[in-house]
């Protein structure tokens, strides 16, 4: 499988997990099918779609009806196993860690190949991985998590960093890809399961 091959199945499947994070979003607020089809879809492409306006590119998703398909996939299983998947408390935020991770990657990669410097497509790759989980935070109402004491904007960071110093190295982009987009993986679950934050503003200060 060549690069670009592989840039562009692991948007497929990032752009499918999203959309899977933004159904169950919806089905937790009891909201109807065509809302969270909806939640699900902006979901998806809310990031890279922005990403892909800075870079002064079309959306991919409007030239490439496969993006779509992914997301109505990601919305179906959402809808029917929303009972299974809601019996477990991190599922949701298991679809969107592998969706940063995926995201992640898939960002710092495209902006590379459109000449950014490798600090641009850091910035983009975090842009790209968090902005669709922004949409949907807030159209449900919600503090988005990248403005929570959570570690979420800063494992994309990681893994958008070790991608370009493992790039520098020699590697090739397929084994940078995953043991970068890994990175994300584990910093996010791991900071969930153990609760880790970063300190608030507040908590920096120190007694005069």
């Amino acid at each position: 499988m060549t690069d670009a091959n592989y840039i562009y199945y692991s948007d497929l499947v990032a752009t499918m997990f999203f959309a899977i994070s933004g159904a169950m979003a919806a089905n937790r607020k009891n909201i109807d099918m065509f809302g969270a089809t909806f939640l699900g879809f902006v979901t998806a492409i809310g990031g890279g779609s922005l990403r892909d306006i800075f870079l002064n590119l079309r959306p991919v998703w409007v030239n490439d009806g496969n993006y779509l398909i992914a997301i109505l996939i990601g919305v179906i299983i959402a809808l029917l196993a929303n009972e299974r998947l809601d019996r477990f408390a991190r599922t949701l935020s298991l679809f969107d860690a592998i969706g940063i991770g995926f995201f992640t990657i898939v960002g710092v990669q495209k902006s590379l190949t459109y000449e950014s410097t490798e600090i641009a497509a850091v910035v983009f790759g975090m842009f790209t991985a968090v902005m669709g989980g922004v949409i949907r935070d807030t159209l449900m109402n919600e503090t988005p998590l990248i403005f929570r004491k959570e570690i979420y904007a800063t494992a994309c960071l990681a893994g958008a960093v070790s991608f370009i110093l493992l790039r520098n190295t020699g590697m090739n982009n397929s084994g940078c890809a995953f043991v970068g987009a890994a990175i994300v993986f584990i910093i996010r679950m791991v900071s969930i399961k153990y609760r880790l934050y970063l300190p608030a503003v507040g908590e920096l200060k120190r007694p005069l």
